[in-house]
């Protein structure tokens, strides 16, 4: 996770922050009312297709810009309140862990920034990860508002993870169009903007990313449809291994 914070000291990746901010925030706002699913608290986010997206290609500042972007939407969307709390988390997660799992879910992961967009490995990791980051934010998310009782854990967990995860693979096409343009006309691919000594290389990266998949999987699929009288106990435990494997990366 050193990279999330040392990148604070580039100017390019903070313009990245405000420039992703910016477009998902707007995204979120254009389509707040369109098709609600539990009103005030989320609809159908077409602008889930951005976070994987700027995660791969601008790393660190697409999780930011994610998490931003949320509040900004929630902001200027009426929905803002104690739930966006771990709203601004939830969608950090959701823009941090495509880039941070993409080298460390290993054996799946080969080891390499770089996506291979021509190999079918690459597309096999690409869907496993925008399950698994979209399976975290919805646990984390879900298990704050249990616990504020806003929403049962296991219908918003279900929700979140169902539709960043649609939101995630709709974007692979996007990916693939700007992809290119990024990296070799704009240069602007996140392991290039930033210095080698500030991204470090995780002690524990593989760890943390198996740690994020159990957490996130056994969040959502346990907790929303096998033992659902104790979700939030569930909600709680696989947040905390979440947050940890994150940190592990």
């Amino acid at each position: 996770m050193k990279a999330a914070f040392t990148m604070w000291k580039n100017t390019r990746m903070i313009i990245l922050v405000a420039v992703c901010a910016a477009i998902y925030g707007a995204a979120l706002i254009a389509f707040k009312t369109a098709i609600p699913l539990i009103p005030g608290i989320t609809e159908v986010r077409v602008a889930n297709i951005f976070p994987m997206v700027f995660s791969l290609l601008f790393g660190p500042a697409g999780a930011w810009g994610s998490a931003i972007g949320n509040l900004i939407g929630d902001i200027f969307g009426g929905t803002l309140g104690l739930g966006s709390i771990f709203g601004f988390i939830g969608n950090f997660l959701l823009g941090y862990l495509p880039y941070a799992m993409w080298i460390t879910l290993k054996p799946i992961a080969d080891g390499q920034r770089e996506p291979a967009v021509g190999n079918w490995r690459s597309w096999v990791l690409y869907i496993l990860i925008a399950l698994i980051s979209s399976a975290a934010c919805g646990v984390v998310i879900a298990m704050w508002l249990e616990v504020l009782g806003l929403v049962p854990y296991s219908i918003l967990a279900s929700i979140i993870t169902i539709n960043d995860t649609f939101g995630s693979l709709i974007g692979g096409i996007l990916f693939l169009a700007v992809y290119g343009v990024t990296k070799r006309q704009l240069g602007l691919i996140w392991w290039d903007v930033l210095e080698e000594q500030d991204i470090g290389k995780p002690v524990a990266g593989v760890i943390g990313a198996w740690l994020v998949t159990v957490g996130a999987l056994v969040g959502w699929i346990i907790g929303s449809y096998v033992l659902t009288g104790q979700a939030l106990i569930i909600g709680i435990i696989c947040t905390v291994a979440i947050i940890v494997g994150s940190i592990l990366m």
